[in-house]
């Protein structure tokens, strides 16, 4: 792409008065970094920084997106086609929604849009309660304040197949930004009944499904546990605090600072529940309320996070791999328990995520299937045990990302979901003089420790790519050990293993005296950046840490 040219062209066609100030205060650097490629799209959609140019998340590339999009759908066939569209708090995200409702409205696809922001859970829900035949989510989930992302789903709830985002993006390229897309006025269209609000019980619908997730059984619990809530600026404060009241469980103190929607995130400006930052102003609530246990969701409600009361009175973070085992043995014990475990049940998470989950399930006569990183994967084979009137085998599944989902009613990871499992669990071993850290090192004695952790290396700008792409180069011609471990297998995911699509990532299993483990090297996709993953089996937990110290060092080198 000609950055130059098609800046010039930006700055003679584009009538948005603040995308306008933008470009003309850009110097050469910024204007080659916003120009220098179209913002990629792939299986997860879009995803970038706020701001003009073809790199950047606006609302002309928003437009591109969905007139590709509209083309898309009405290729597949002629009849009346009709999307979901929902949008959270971020940055121009409520402006993205319309522009993108606008698109649809213009190229005769009916869109039912949420009236007022939710969780991303609810467009992969909507999708399929109202039998549409896409859904577009507008969020940049757990990233800083100047992302935003258009997110995308097929008519079975689940986010795009590579084989569709491809045809997506074959229909985008197609398409002049300034030329091509067809308009009709947002407010126009919903007179016309071309643009419809979702109706309250779709949302309705949506929590039923949520507490209908409960193993309990007829068991007994005390819900009056305390509980401190967070739902970091984000769209989880009503579904969420809704789905535990309406469930008994009564006593929650919100965190007042992070209690509203604002995109800006003025107290956590990473507002993902897997860094410790933003749970910190929880944490305060929690010693200040003497609290048992932590809950905060992102900004689009999909990824929740933990914290529980230690023994001497402070508060433990839990991993998102140790709330997965947590609530796997939760659920299938329940399961097993009363009869209710199917007969042939199946558990499903990605490859990144630990290892001891699939001997928790074998231990349960669950079988485990592994997929590729992200939800879209576990999704995927949900919807492939549903077309083989299988759907009933499906009791759960997760991923380390803090992802979850005990259901079949959705295709993606679901923190609405996942709170109120957590806080039934919590609630369940609570009654029972049982902690979730007590229970945890049950876990640890019975399948032995497992350690793992996520670096993320980030390489920005036009250059950032090259670089990614030459050290995965590098890691593709192999390695013979890691620190001082030596490399006895190595998968590699690029060359369509097991059964799954192909994808740039590899893992590697090491071995040494009383050790085991692996890493497993990728490249983001959805942002710039290479993420390793390290898993470490070993005696005990500091043996784990400095392992996994040493192991760091080495793959930090390699970058």
């Amino acid at each position: 792409m000609d950055y130059r040219r098609e800046y010039e062209r930006w700055l003679e066609c584009a009538e948005d008065e603040d995308l306008l100030v933008e470009l003309k205060c850009m110097d050469e650097n910024a204007i080659e970094d916003a120009f220098y490629r179209n913002l990629a799209f792939g299986t997860g959609g879009l995803r970038g920084t706020i701001g003009a140019g073809t790199n950047r998340m606006n609302i002309y590339v928003v437009a591109k997106a969905t007139q590709g999009l509209a083309n898309y759908l009405l290729s597949i066939n002629s009849e009346k086609k009709s999307v979901v569209i929902g949008y959270d708090s971020r940055i121009k995200s409520d402006v993205f929604a319309k522009v993108a409702s606008s698109v649809f409205a213009a190229n005769g696809i009916a869109v039912n849009i949420w009236p007022e922001l939710n969780p991303v859970p609810t467009v992969s829900f909507a999708t399929r309660y109202l039998k549409a035949d896409a859904g577009v989510m507008i969020t940049a989930s757990h990233n800083p304040a100047k992302y935003n992302g258009y997110k995308v789903y097929g008519f079975d709830g689940c986010q795009i197949t590579t084989e569709a985002a491809s045809k997506i993006l074959s229909e985008i390229d197609a398409i002049d930004i300034f030329i091509d897309v067809k308009r009709i006025d947002f407010d126009d269209a919903i007179e016309k009944g071309l643009i419809r609000n979702i109706d309250d019980s779709v949302l309705t619908a949506f929590i039923d499904e949520v507490k209908g997730q409960s193993v309990l059984f007829g068991d007994s619990i005390d819900k009056n546990v305390s509980i401190v809530y967070s739902p970091l600026n984000g769209t989880g404060l009503k579904p969420v605090t809704r789905a535990l009241s309406e469930s008994g469980f009564s006593n929650i103190t919100v965190v007042e600072e992070q209690k509203n929607p604002d995109g800006k995130f003025p107290t956590c400006p990473y507002p993902n529940p897997e860094i410790r930052d933003a749970m910190e102003l929880g944490l305060k609530y929690c010693e200040k309320t003497d609290a048992d246990l932590l809950l905060a969701t992102d900004p689009d409600a999909d990824r929740c996070g933990i914290a529980v009361k230690t023994n001497t009175g402070d508060y433990q973070l839990l991993s998102g791999n140790e709330v997965g085992l947590l609530l796997l043995d939760y659920i299938c014990s329940q399961r097993q328990k009363h009869g209710k475990m199917p007969e042939n049940p199946v558990f499903i998470k990605t490859i990144v995520t630990m290892d001891l989950a699939e001997k928790i399930a074998q231990n349960y006569g669950v079988q485990t299937i592994n997929v590729l990183t992200g939800f879209k994967f576990i999704g995927e084979q949900i919807g492939l045990l549903e077309s083989q009137e299988r759907v009933d085998d499906y009791i759960c599944g997760f991923e380390e990302s803090y992802g979850y989902l005990t259901g079949a009613y959705v295709r993606d990871k679901d923190a609405v979901n996942a709170a109120y499992m957590i806080c039934e669990m919590f609630a369940f071993y609570k009654t029972r003089g049982i902690s979730l850290l007590q229970k945890l090192e049950e876990i640890y004695d019975k399948y032995g420790y497992c350690m793992n952790t996520l670096h993320s290396y980030e390489f920005p700008g036009s250059t950032g790519m090259e670089k990614m792409q030459t050290i995965m180069v590098e890691f593709h011609k192999g390695l013979d050990s890691v620190g001082e471990y030596k490399i006895v297998k190595t998968e590699d995911y690029s060359k369509g293993l097991n059964g799954l699509p192909k994808s740039d990532v590899l893992k590697y299993f090491f071995e040494g005296e009383g050790v085991d483990g692996s890493v497993v090297i990728r490249p983001s996709g959805t942002e710039p950046k290479l993420k390793a993953y390290i898993s470490v089996t070993a005696d005990n937990k500091e043996s784990a840490l400095d392992i996994e110290n040493i192991i760091v060092k080495d793959i930090e080198k390699r970058m």
